[in-house]
């Protein structure tokens, strides 16, 4: 019992500390520390946050299995939904204020700019994600909820593209992300492997 006030305490840090981003994209968007192009740089930004808790979210899994007393497991699903929040953001940003909801803008855009089709791909699967993640559709879904749940790793894969292919100059910061990810994938069979090596001894 006496872990449950610390454990809760922690929760709520991790929760409150995922609002940081859009807490300085508040601050800096009036005092205009976004540089010239404030919607291009805030959709960057909205859209990096996104992909930094998916890469988060992808590392609690074997860290969890490397350090079990830390209880990571817990946060998993938050950082999920936080990783779909800014997505979200970074997707009603483009709709809204650069392309105005004008369809005939969007559907160019979707068709015609490679970054924006992988991008808005990305995003209706974690769109389906974001919504079968409740004890409900666990329950509804069964043994094909953990099937569908391994989507995360196309969202986030096409993501980091999404991003690679929005950058025109400067492409070092998503191939050191698309670095992380293959070192996140191949972490997962390895503590699996480490964690059984473990049990059995």
């Amino acid at each position: 019992m006496a872990g449950r006030p610390a454990r809760r305490l922690a929760w709520w840090l991790v929760f409150l500390a995922q609002l940081a981003p859009l807490g300085y994209l508040i601050w800096a968007i009036p005092t205009h520390q976004l540089g010239y192009e404030p919607v291009v740089d805030s959709l960057r930004f909205l859209g990096q946050s996104a992909l930094y808790l998916l890469l988060i979210g992808l590392a609690i899994t074997p860290l969890q299995r490397l350090m079990p007393r830390l209880g990571l497991i817990d946060y998993r699903r938050m950082v999920g939904l936080y990783a779909f929040f800014y997505a979200t953001l970074h997707a009603a940003l483009w709709l809204i204020v650069d392309r105005q909801l004008e369809l005939a803008a969007i559907w160019e855009d979707m068709l015609e700019r490679e970054h924006i089709t992988f991008g808005v791909i990305a995003f209706l699967l974690l769109l389906t994600l974001a919504v079968t993640s409740t004890k409900g559709w666990m329950r509804h879904l069964g043994r094909r909820w953990r099937l569908l749940h391994r989507l995360v790793y196309p969202a986030t894969a096409l993501a980091v593209f999404h991003f690679f292919l929005s950058v025109k100059l400067d492409t070092r910061t998503p191939l050191i992300l698309a670095g992380v990810l293959i070192l996140l994938l191949l972490a997962r069979p390895l503590t699996r492997w480490w964690t059984g090596r473990r049990a059995r001894h």
